[in-house]
């Protein structure tokens, strides 16, 4: 009994430290943890910044005392800053226990028992660049669809843009009418990481890195389109019903031929097809701290010739969000191996003393670093000769790809997508461009993206 009861409290005080070091922080996190009414008594909320010090969200005091949340960039951060009342949402929700914690000297702290002042919460400083979210968040103009750009080699979000949007400033005076039941736009909900898409076209990197791995000839790969193929009593269309001719596997990928893609599709083994897209991280958890929803990927062993050819070119019932496509390009961007999403770089204290850093986080290989390179080498290809050619002429290389995905059953309506990213060995981004309802990707996918392309090329001219 006494070496049970040893036992029970030597792990009780193991628990503890547990508890302490690792849980207590998500614990007091959480939205429904009152505990966090008491730190907001004593401390007045700090500031979330941008990576360059621009303030994003900052907590003013009147006279009187009273606090208002004010965030000057308004909707163009909406959803990653997100909003402190009426819940908590993005950053907010996600460095709540930060921004309400301070870090100020035990001096400060009596003098301000001693006033009746709030002590100053700490700050954040995030990954965002002003100008890339600016300059993504104009692109894309009155269009809903959203915009991610990631950090090629660290995983950092440098953007993160959804429409329709809101002002995190008025949450309060707007709530009803973005919570209306007869509300179309859904503004608060975030298009980047919460929204699902079929991937349309931009599947097919999928699809060839699986037609790779089952063929090591596919190099020798060669097919004749005339604009269609069918298979039992199912056709398959090119776009605009387009007859590509004679192809390889690089020009049937630049010119994003379905019909060539949808023909791989029935030669691929449905297994080992989707234990391809389960490593890529499809119907499974991402490893993001922002709300965002799960992919889906569901062909399994005996589907149908029509599921197979539709599942190849990124129709079918897959589901994907950009934050998704964005992040399986960044590892083909980064030799295979897939870097953690993240936005807080550092903590500070309110007179800018480092507090705590993030650092980047390596998820682990998704493909090997020749799958990686030659990936890259298609992707150029898109840019150089196919459907990404509006991307050609912004003086330096551009992999990428493009996809119209159709979303109705009369097949009459597409979601334009592109994604891709810079390769020029040098601070390098991913871009991910996905606009509801449009049409093709090449017609209103890569002029957005070619936009936040050249607006990172002249911050970087401006630096380098």
């Amino acid at each position: 009994m006494t070496y049970m009861f040893i036992g029970l409290f030597t792990l009780m005080i193991g628990y503890f430290v547990y508890f302490e070091a690792v849980l207590s922080e998500d614990v007091i996190n959480n939205p429904y943890n009152s505990r966090q009414d008491a730190f907001a008594e004593k401390i007045v909320r700090g500031s979330i910044l941008a990576e360059d010090g621009t303030v994003l969200a900052e907590t003013k005091v009147a006279e009187d005392g009273t606090e208002t949340r004010v965030y000057p960039y308004g909707e163009k951060f909406a959803h990653v800053v997100g909003y402190s009342t009426r819940g908590k949402t993005g950053i907010e929700n996600l460095a709540n226990f930060t921004l309400l914690t301070s870090d100020i000297s035990t001096i400060e702290q009596i003098q301000n028992d001693i006033h009746e002042r709030k002590d100053q919460g700490n700050n954040v400083v995030t990954t965002l660049n002003t100008e890339l979210q600016e300059a993504a968040y104009a692109a894309l103009g009155n269009s809903r669809g959203a915009a991610v750009v990631l950090d090629a080699s660290t995983g950092a979000v440098l953007t993160m843009v959804s429409k329709p949007d809101f002002d995190p400033g008025t949450i309060n005076e707007d709530w009803d009418s973005l919570t209306a039941e007869d509300d179309t736009d859904s503004a608060l909900y975030n298009r980047a990481a919460q929204g699902l898409y079929p991937p349309g076209s931009t599947f097919k990197i999928i699809t060839l890195l699986e037609y790779m791995r089952e063929n090591p000839d596919y190099e020798d790969f060669s097919f004749r389109c005339s604009g269609s193929v069918t298979e039992g009593n199912y056709k398959i269309r090119c776009y605009d019903g387009t007859a590509h001719g004679q192809e390889n596997l690089t020009t049937a990928f630049a010119k994003s031929c379905n019909s060539a893609f949808a023909t791989i599709g029935l030669s691929l083994d449905e297994t080992a097809f989707a234990d391809t897209c389960k490593s890529l991280l499809f119907n499974s958890e991402l490893p993001f701290d922002l709300t965002y929803s799960r992919s889906s990927f569901s062909l399994k062993d005996g589907a149908t010739p029509a599921e197979q050819m539709m599942t190849a070119i990124g129709q079918g019932e897959t589901l994907v969000s950009p934050l998704h496509m964005a992040m399986i390009a960044q590892s083909i961007a980064n030799d295979g191996v897939l870097m953690e999403p993240y936005v807080l770089d550092h903590v500070e204290n309110y007179s800018g003393s480092i507090v705590d850093t993030y650092s980047p986080k390596s998820y682990g290989a998704l493909m090997t670093p020749e799958e990686a390179e030659t990936l890259t080498e298609y992707m150029k290809a898109v840019v150089t000769d196919g459907t990404g050619r509006k991307l050609n002429d912004l003086g330096f290389s551009i992999a990428g790809k493009t996809g119209t995905a159709e979303y109705s059953s009369d097949k009459s309506k597409s979601h334009a997508w592109f994604v891709g990213f810079s390769d020029t060995g040098e601070s390098d981004i991913v871009v991910c461009v996905l606009v509801e309802e449009k049409g093709s990707g090449s017609d209103y996918a890569v002029p957005v993206a070619r936009q936040i392309f050249a607006a990172w090329y002249a911050q970087q001219n401006s630096l380098w």
